[in-house]
């Protein structure tokens, strides 16, 4: 009978074992379960400032980062046209006014500049006040540090085009208000650094 007796109290044992291990499992399926939901939560309600990631103003396109290319890399498809983000040789804009390569695009935007590009030989009506009212004159300094509303000729252009990190603007004239807005909001932001 001992022996009878020892498997029974083994039996139990083990099944309280086991049941004990159910509840510890069934809790932590409810504790992850918990955080999952209230993650989900917090990310619905995720300020735009506090993740890095804006919506402002203009279309956007997806961020292709700004890494910096080397001499003999391959140039990567952007995916807009001028483009608004990518890998890009380094190349400062030294004075406003000028055609801009892509580098220097992309350079500046990434700094947090906003471009305006128009299609004449020089700058539409409006379009100079427009910047100095946003950011002061152009200064090579100023570029440098993501302060600048720039102004590029870009032959073929009709009407201007904003530019922004990952954003574009496309409207009529200088004295429509989005472009303004477009400028103001954006100026400064350049690449999200988390």
């Amino acid at each position: 009978m001992s022996r009878a007796r020892t498997a029974s109290t083994d039996r139990e044992r083990l099944l309280v074992v086991l049941e004990r291990v159910a509840i510890v499992l069934a809790s932590l399926a409810l504790s992850i379960g918990l955080i999952i939901a209230l993650s989900g939560y917090f990310t619905a309600r995720d300020s735009a400032d506090v993740s890095g990631a804006a919506s402002g103003p203009g279309r956007a396109f997806a961020d292709l980062g700004d890494a910096q290319l080397r001499t003999g890399q391959a140039r990567p498809a952007y995916n807009s046209d001028p483009p608004t983000s990518g890998a890009h040789f380094p190349e400062p804009v030294t004075r406003d006014g000028a055609r801009l390569n892509d580098d220097q695009l992309l350079e500046v935007l990434a700094s947090g500049d906003v471009v305006i590009s128009y299609g004449g030989r020089s700058p539409p009506p409006g379009l100079q006040a427009l910047a100095r009212a946003v950011a002061g004159p152009f200064t090579p300094a100023l570029a440098a540090a993501g302060q600048a509303v720039i102004l590029a000729r870009r032959p073929g252009t009709a009407g201007l085009i904003g530019l922004a990190w990952t954003h574009i603007i496309y409207v009529s004239a200088a004295d429509d208000p989005a472009l303004e807005q477009f400028a103001r909001f954006w100026l400064g932001r350049g690449v999200p650094r988390h």
